[in-house]
């Protein structure tokens, strides 16, 4: 690289505010033709943040974004066009595939190549298959994406990334789905990429491949940049690597020489390490989870799950968390293993069989899987068990309103009226209700998946508490959280679930934010 050579991404004392939140706070940052630069950072670091604004997706409140020396021309949904035509790609951690389209048309979709004003079939297989061909993939062109394996369709969405020569690719978690084999062909391609004069971007948690593949790294905290690690002469994939916190990026070493535990210090800041006393009872053996297995996400997974105990498993985004809840809740079939309630054993467990056996489940996505948005709460909180509010067969509106009254004021759901519709709710509040329909239920045995996402500290407190109340009843809870920080705030023991196993156990009053995060890096 010369000197005369401009930065192909620039962020200058760039700000962005959300409601109550300050997600970016006069972040400088830039990344050069042919480099390779690593993003960490903790969940809500930052790091989503910098590369909307880079997109085009968002415009920041102040301070400037700059591609090739140039600020944005366009406004509105015209930037991410502006900013695909001077060459930046991006690969988000959730697909944007079109199941019914073929692949070649997938990877050219919104810009597809026209020959005397008809779409160009040849020349979009031709251009598709040599995309594919950098990733070592032979898939047909033609092939719907609807019909590959989640595997396939995330090197899909990688291979499109390539398509041309960019100036820019953003690749955000994306080997989180993917085996082994497929990790090198992605680094393979970033490698192609980089001697080519593309910048890439490589956001991850995995040190692993950070290692690999980063020069330096930038260590981003609370919106702003803490660290930028570099690592002289290192013949690596990666240049530089930004590690986020608070908003900023926050300092610079060698991460060759920096170990595991520094980088993650400054990932997570100051831990507050005050826990409050678990006082509930640990009783007997409610589950047990045998050998489970679900290639290649999980395999021979075992562990036991007391009464009154709240049981957290860690583990980095793709490690295989949400799929471990869905194969005990009966929503995923194992390939291999078996589910023990008390002394019951379950090959193949099913959804409804769990309801009837206590269970009651919390999906990751609230907004998408865990609520009906125009129910009111009253009718989102007995939809669990109409069994306990009919009369004769029929609803009692009466049973209805008494049910849900029991739920509100236990869990200080804020709602003007039992029959508000629960998308009119804050997420803290929605969130409430989800976990009070199981409550309603009686059920005794509770998979949480990520119950603190996208709520306030006032309602994550309170939704805490809950749990702690639940489990001093008797209740066994399993804990699924990306928030290391709060997994001691909750939990008697946390598991960590890495390379498809369960890697270590952490026991209160020894569960340790630093040590956690390490521990599902590896």
């Amino acid at each position: 690289m010369t000197g005369a050579q401009l930065p192909v991404a620039e962020l200058r004392s760039a700000t962005k505010r959300y409601p109550g939140v300050i997600a970016l706070d006069e972040v400088d940052f830039s990344v050069m033709p042919g480099e390779v630069r690593a993003v960490l950072g903790k969940n809500g670091a930052g790091k989503s943040t910098l590369i909307r604004l880079l997109t085009g997706a968002e415009s920041a409140d102040s301070g400037e974004v700059l591609l090739s020396g140039k600020p944005f021309v366009e406004f509105g949904q015209r930037r991410t066009r502006e900013a695909a035509e001077r060459g930046l790609r991006a690969v988000y951690q959730e697909l944007s595939l079109v199941p019914s389209m073929t692949i070649a048309e997938n990877m050219f979709l919104g810009n597809w190549p026209r020959r005397r004003r008809v779409l160009d079939h040849r020349a979009m297989a031709e251009q598709a298959r040599e995309a594919l061909r950098r990733l070592g993939l032979s898939l047909d062109p033609r092939l719907l994406t609807g019909t590959l394996a989640p595997a396939a369709r995330q090197m899909v969405e990688i291979a499109r990334a390539f398509l041309g020569v960019p100036r820019l690719v953003i690749l955000d978690e994306p080997t989180s789905s993917l085996a082994a084999a497929e990790v090198d062909q992605v680094c393979n391609a970033v490698r192609e990429a980089a001697a080519a004069g593309a910048a890439v971007l490589y956001v991850s948690h995995r040190m692993s491949e950070i290692r690999r593949l980063a020069d330096t790294a930038t260590v981003m905290r609370d919106g702003r940049v803490a660290s930028t690690l570099s690592v002289a002469g290192a013949r690596t994939l990666a240049d530089t690597a930004t590690v986020m916190r608070d908003g900023r990026v926050a300092s610079t070493l060698s991460v060759a020489g920096a170990r595991t535990e520094d980088i993650i210090q400054m990932m997570l800041g100051r831990v507050e390490q005050a826990r409050p006393a678990h006082t509930s009872a640990i009783g007997k053996t409610t589950l047990s989870v045998e050998g489970i297995a679900m290639p290649p996400k999980l395999r021979n997974i075992t562990f036991d799950l007391h009464a009154g105990e709240v049981l957290g498993i860690a583990g980095l985004l793709g490690s295989g968390r949400t799929e471990l809840l869905e194969i005990v809740m009966g929503l995923r079939l194992p390939s291999a293993g078996s589910v023990r309630v008390r002394d019951e054993k379950i090959a193949k467990p099913s959804y409804k069989g769990m309801m009837q056996r206590g269970f009651g489940y919390t999906p990751e996505s609230r907004k998408e899987d865990g609520i009906v948005p125009l129910l009111g709460v009253d009718e989102n909180i007995v939809l669990t068990d109409f069994s306990r509010v009919t009369r004769g067969g029929v609803l009692s509106s009466a049973a209805v309103e008494s049910a849900a009254r029991t739920v509100v004021e236990r869990l200080h759901v804020k709602t003007a009226r039992l029959e508000t519709p629960i998308v009119t709710l804050s997420g803290g509040n929605q969130q409430k209700v989800v976990i009070g329909r199981w409550i309603h239920a009686g059920s005794r045995i509770l998979l949480l998946d990520e119950p603190t996402r996208g709520v306030d500290i006032e309602a994550k407190a309170q939704i805490y508490d809950i749990i702690r109340a639940l489990a001093a009843e008797g209740r066994a809870v399993l804990f699924v959280s990306s928030e290391i920080e709060e997994l001691d705030q909750v939990c008697d023991r946390v598991l960590v679930l890495r390379d498809g196993v369960m890697a270590e156990e952490h026991i209160a009053p020894s569960i340790d934010a630093e040590r956690l995060l390490a521990a599902c890096i590896g």
